[in-house]
């Protein structure tokens, strides 16, 4: 641990003390399976700290090589992780299949990946480190099911024997049988190494005659055809065709299992990661590939831009007016970066600014406008005059100028509408507006959006521009 010491030292100078202390603290003390695969929003939750502080410390912790972060695309009938990577780049299928689901789906930065963190090797050595030499209970806890499945502390190897029938570990390059009763149940055979799956549908009168199956695990996720068959006895014969261990167990489709894989929690999102200014400060270019194009079902997108600004330029000259411009840009940094935000980019005197719900966007907006003002007001002029255009929806994450960036329409709305927006007032869309929280925030402080329809060029139809006052 000697140098995990100097490694939360250095962490240290970056990194609020009590968070420091509660990672030492984890890695000095928690079991090796707390270790695994970290989630970090209950990971705060549990040490009474906020999200957006714990998610950058572990941001910095992972960069300084105390924790090693993983993109897992999941399932999300089952939780089950599909595939794993060191990096966003390693999510290149156009289609995840779950074989113990049965169902391929399209991968989204929404609830598909999720990030989580584990302890490295060079700080503190744990089982996981060598997942293939896991117990076949401790294989689906801390490698098969992602961090959003809430699995029990206690009589989780209870719950996992409330399903599982039969169980065995087959070498490299075995072969094995597996002989048993097939009860009058619907049965998985399952095997999580390799992600294949054979389901029997088991009903009928019971029979005394032994049917035989015979199985082969490789690479390919298989799922085969549901098969029919009587309660009685068969026998399994199995393959092991991959160079590691493969975990073969045949399961009952009951509702243990059921409230076990159902019981969930929030986990760190691909999308929530790539709003946080954290993250983007410390990956700007090792994010995605440049051909990479990779589906987000909803985000919010913040537009300012400075009205005015070459006024201000002729009007207090250009050192002055940079270092205004300058000013500004911090404080529009620090807000969105506190309200789970992160600035995409700066286009001249303007930002374009992502947040991962829209309630987080509005009260970033409130607080900038609030802070132009308080701005203005210390000067005893009308030097700030900010533009904001809010919108979410659909988009793209994209690689764009050796950067992580959107693309689409959600994109080209929100810009557009923030050329709408006055100095005074914060424009934003009907899809904003329409999410609980946001209009929650906003009765709250006693402010009546005022609605008005508008055509933005290049867009069809009219759409719904509300004014915030």
């Amino acid at each position: 641990m000697s140098d995990a010491r100097t490694l939360f030292e250095v962490l240290r100078q970056s990194v609020r003390p009590e968070i420091v202390d509660a990672f030492e603290r984890l890695v000095r003390d928690a079991p090796d399976r707390k270790l695994c695969r970290v989630n970090a929003l209950a990971f705060a939750a549990a040490e009474g700290l906020g999200e957006e502080d714990v998610i950058a410390g572990f941001m910095q912790a992972a960069r300084l090589g105390i924790f090693e972060l993983s993109w897992n695309v999941l399932c999300p009938g089952c939780g089950g992780v599909l595939d794993a990577g060191t990096s966003l780049k390693s999510v290149q299928s156009s289609e995840y299949t779950c074989a113990l689901c049965a169902a391929g789906y399209e991968p989204t930065l929404d609830e598909m990946v999720e990030v989580t963190f584990t302890v490295s090797p060079r700080v503190r050595h744990i089982g996981a480190h060598n997942p293939h030499d896991l117990p076949m209970a401790e294989y689906f806890r801390q490698i098969y099911w992602g961090s959003g499945v809430d699995l029990p502390e206690d009589g989780y190897e209870e719950m996992i024997d409330g399903f599982v029938i039969e169980a065995l570990e087959m070498p490299p390059g075995e072969k094995a049988v597996i002989s048993l009763q097939l009860p009058p149940e619907f049965v998985i055979i399952f095997e999580p190494v390799t992600h294949a799956a054979q389901f029997i549908d088991v009903r009928g009168e019971p029979t005394k005659e032994r049917r035989n199956l015979t199985l082969v695990f490789d690479r390919t996720h298989r799922h085969s055809e549901t098969m029919t068959m009587q309660p009685g006895p068969l026998r399994i014969q199995m393959e092991n065709h991959i160079d590691v261990r493969t975990l073969p167990c045949v399961c009952v489709a009951n509702d243990t299992l059921h409230h076990l894989v159902g019981s969930r929690r929030p986990f760190l999102t691909a999308k929530r990661l790539l709003s946080n200014q954290t993250f983007r400060d410390l990956y700007r270019t090792d994010t995605l590939d440049i051909d990479q194009r990779l589906k987000i079902t909803s985000l919010t997108f913040l537009f300012t831009d400075l009205r005015g600004s070459t006024e201000l330029y002729e009007r207090v000259g250009d050192l002055a007016a940079f270092d205004l411009v300058k000013t500004h840009f911090k404080v529009l940094n620090e807000i969105v970066a506190t309200e789970a935000g992160a600035v995409v980019k700066t286009i001249g005197d303007a930002v374009m600014a992502t947040f991962p719900t829209p309630d987080r966007a509005v009260a970033a907006a409130m607080r900038i406008r609030d802070a132009m003002r308080a701005l203005n007001d210390a000067r005893g002029c009308e030097d700030l005059l900010l533009k904001i255009g809010i919108h979410e929806g659909p988009c793209i994450a994209v690689s764009l100028n050796e950067r992580q960036d959107y693309f689409g329409q959600t994109v080209n709305i929100a810009s557009r509408v923030q050329h709408l927006a006055t100095s005074r007032e914060i424009f934003a869309t009907s899809s904003v507006l329409q999410d609980p929280r946001a209009s929650s925030l906003l009765s709250d402080r006693g402010l009546n959006p005022i609605s008005h329809n508008v055509t933005l060029r290049g867009i069809a139809s009219e759409i719904s521009i509300f004014a915030i006052p």
